[in-house]
């Protein structure tokens, strides 16, 4: 264990993530306020439920190949200080306020996703989508129409605009990609291309060469993007520089993109299980850039294709789909259990809030029955499996792909062909840890922050316009002719 040996990687709200600079692994490790410390057996705890998470609920609704939950390992707290050391200077300082944990010796080993573990020596592209939820609720609790009608995340950007996280709204809006539909797909792809915020990275022999840094701008330089694509996608070097070939590189990205999120990889019986009617809800966002130009040009009906059931985008919308009551049908039943573990405190590992998460926690995600009969049972069952939803729908793909020749693409790899070249890949789902029972209080203000606001700042909008037309128009003079 050499610390020179391993290099900042990134990292998130509670975890900050290290890499192999020649073997095809990661380290995990927690990240804790300066005043708040846990111990060991505590912090090994929180790892083994993650690792536990992944493995006993997670691979069952998404399958073995996608799901990579690796295990906990423990290891010299002189390394792991040298390391803390070592990669300080690479952390933005935005994510600074946390620590990363350099006292219990615990961490997580996992595989690199950015990397193709059956290639080696080979350059490898990796692109990662964050595709957030792809349905609007259905619920009968939702109390405000307009969530019936545009999706949470092209809702939530005006607000993330008006905060200052963002400096432009994405046209990119999730029901697109969950679509099926091609054109759709392509579109919501190259809205992420724009404007990639958190949503998108791309990856070059596991070097972040597209995407955002944390917050910060895009690196949008879709020139030097393609730059970085050419020899993946054009080889021989048959293209001349200029708008004309990045815009046939970015196609053919997309293209690829497009064909594995709708690609069958795996067996697994959540693909077989229809959780809940797709049907249910309307299957286009009115906010939409992709639905808004459909109806410029007089076109008002949307096309709708569906996807395919054993894809990987198919899996997920599932999960996310536990979702049955929407966070306003679910907030009561969190106070149900709230008022229950009031009363009688020792029954929060019972009722599995901490862990642990085996068989019977799996198979108790299943009852999707939808009649409230007052009970504690009802109520965490719901909750659990809305919290569940929210880890799906915060989840994110990876996508590795490297290029092979003709005669080296075996019928044992998976294969997505160009118009110049071919490439093995490999799917992956990562982000998959459990969201906090605690969060579900902060999730219905935000909730309702969201809703507010973009209900706000529309009415303004129309408002302006109304008020612009009725300018133009207040000097003009009503003629009548006696006929």
């Amino acid at each position: 264990m050499d610390e020179n040996e391993w290099r900042y990687h990134g990292e998130g709200n509670k975890s900050l993530v290290v890499s192999h600079r020649k073997r095809c692994i990661v380290l995990r490790f927690l990240k804790f306020p300066p005043n708040r410390s846990k111990t060991p057996e505590e912090i090994f705890h929180q790892l083994q439920n993650i690792v536990h998470f992944g493995k006993h609920i997670m691979k069952q609704f998404f399958g073995e190949k996608y799901v990579h939950y690796g295990e906990v390992v423990h290891l010299s707290l002189d390394f792991v200080r040298q390391l803390c050391l070592k990669i300080q200077s690479e952390r933005p300082e935005s994510r600074c306020g946390k620590d990363m944990d350099a006292f219990s010796g615990y961490a997580m080993c996992l595989p690199n996703l950015t990397r193709l573990h059956f290639v080696e020596h080979r350059p490898i592209l990796c692109v990662e989508i964050k595709p957030k939820c792809g349905f609007l609720p259905f619920s009968s609790h939702v109390s405000q129409d307009i969530k019936h009608k545009v999706c949470r995340y092209c809702m939530h950007q005006h607000l993330k605009v008006a905060k200052g996280k963002w400096k432009r709204p994405s046209k990119y809006c999730p029901l697109d990609l969950f679509s099926g539909n091609k054109q759709r797909m392509h579109f919501a792809l190259r809205s992420l291309l724009q404007e990639a915020q958190n949503n998108l990275k791309i990856f070059k022999n596991g070097e972040l060469i597209y995407g955002c840094k944390d917050n910060e701008d895009s690196l949008s330089d879709l020139n030097e993007l393609a730059c970085h694509l050419k020899p993946f996608f054009f080889p021989s070097n048959g293209l001349v520089s200029g708008p004309h070939c990045t815009r046939t590189i970015l196609k053919e990205l997309i293209h690829v993109i497009t064909t594995t999120l709708l690609s069958s990889t795996d067996d697994c019986k959540a693909g077989d299980m229809k959780m809940v009617p797709t049907s249910q809800g309307r299957s286009y966002c009115e906010a939409s850039a992709f639905t808004k130009e459909l109806l410029r040009n007089g076109k008002n009906k949307m096309e709708t294709t569906g996807l395919p059931r054993d894809c990987l985008l198919y899996k997920t919308l599932q999960v996310q789909m536990l979702d049955l009551l929407d966070i306003e049908g679910i907030y009561p039943l969190y106070n149900r259990v709230e008022q229950h573990l009031d009363e009688f405190p020792k029954e929060r590992s019972m009722l599995q809030i901490d862990g642990l998460y085996n068989e019977s926690f799996y198979e108790k995600l299943l009852d999707l029955s939808a009649e409230d009969d007052g009970t504690v049972e009802y109520a965490w069952k719901k909750v659990q499996q809305y919290r569940v939803a929210m880890t799906a729908k915060d989840c994110s793909i990876m996508i590795a792909l490297s290029p092979c020749l003709q005669d080296e693409c075996s019928e044992q790899r998976l294969v997505v062909p160009t118009s110049k070249s071919r490439f093995i890949f490999s799917l992956s789902v990562l982000d998959l840890d459990l969201k906090p029972y605690e969060s579900i209080h902060h999730q219905y203000k935000l909730d309702g922050k969201i809703v507010n606001y973009y209900l706000k700042n529309t009415q303004a909008k129309d408002d302006s316009v109304m008020s612009s037309l009725l300018k133009e128009n207040e000097n003009c003079t009503l003629v009548l002719h006696k006929m």
